[in-house]
């Protein structure tokens, strides 16, 4: 985002808990910075949908910034998507805003936008833990990890607990539940009967491949324009 941008989405945030992501809260943005609405429109063409898409982005960023500070080799792997999702929620900071979005993103007409973070968001943990997939497992361990960020973040939202003890209890059985189907998954695959059984499946899904990404264009862990969207 240019520093405008970052200047509206700044003075907009302190709108939203009253005014949702919205008009309203653009308008407002604009005459806190004495920016011109056709400008605030300009940098956020669809007003509070794309102002809420920025405030998501912005806290994968410092996600992976933290990511990329920390040293997690030492920890199993399932403790470091633990860990990612975790640094990611605390991103978020203020549980009212991701309410409003969450709510917004329930609307049929954005509920797309909204999956599409979600996998982003799920794309650029895997890929800054080291994920190197090309195949059809490129599509089931960010469809896995979006269905646990999705679930912990509802689970987050209603959390009382000190310091959201509850939530990451509730992330580690998730995540749990997701290893064990891999460890299902991969004695299958070593299972002579169970590999005839699913031959032809596993055919159709060898077709699937990463999207491809241009190092000079894609953002880690954003859609190429023509990876599916999770719905």
């Amino acid at each position: 985002m240019t520093q405008q941008t970052e200047t509206l989405l700044d003075a907009a945030l302190v709108h939203v808990p009253f005014d949702g992501w919205s008009e309203a809260a653009r308008k407002a943005a604009a005459a806190d910075c004495g920016i011109d609405l056709a400008t605030a429109r300009a940098a956020f063409p669809r007003g509070g949908v794309d102002l809420a898409l920025a405030y998501h982005r912005r806290g994968d960023a410092a996600m992976a910034a933290r990511l990329a500070a920390q040293d997690l080799s030492h920890l199993r792997f399932r403790d470091r998507i633990a860990t990612a999702v975790r640094y990611r929620l605390e991103a978020a900071e203020d549980r009212e805003l991701v309410r409003r979005g969450t709510t917004l993103f329930a609307l049929p007409p954005y509920a797309a936008d909204g999956a599409r973070a979600i996998w982003g968001t799920a794309d650029l943990i895997w890929s800054a833990l080291g994920d190197t997939s090309t195949d059809y497992n490129w599509y089931t361990k960010r469809a896995s990890l979006a269905g646990v960020y999705s679930a912990t973040v509802l689970f987050w939202l209603g959390d009382e607990t000190p310091g959201a003890q509850a939530t990451w209890s509730f992330l580690d059985r998730r995540i749990d539940g997701v290893m064990q189907f891999e460890r299902i998954k991969g004695a299958l695959e070593k299972n002579a009967l169970a590999r005839a059984v699913f031959a032809g499946p596993r055919a159709l899904l060898s077709c699937l491949k990463a999207p491809a990404r241009n190092a000079q264009t894609d953002l880690p862990g954003y859609l190429h324009p023509k990876a599916p969207q999770q719905g």
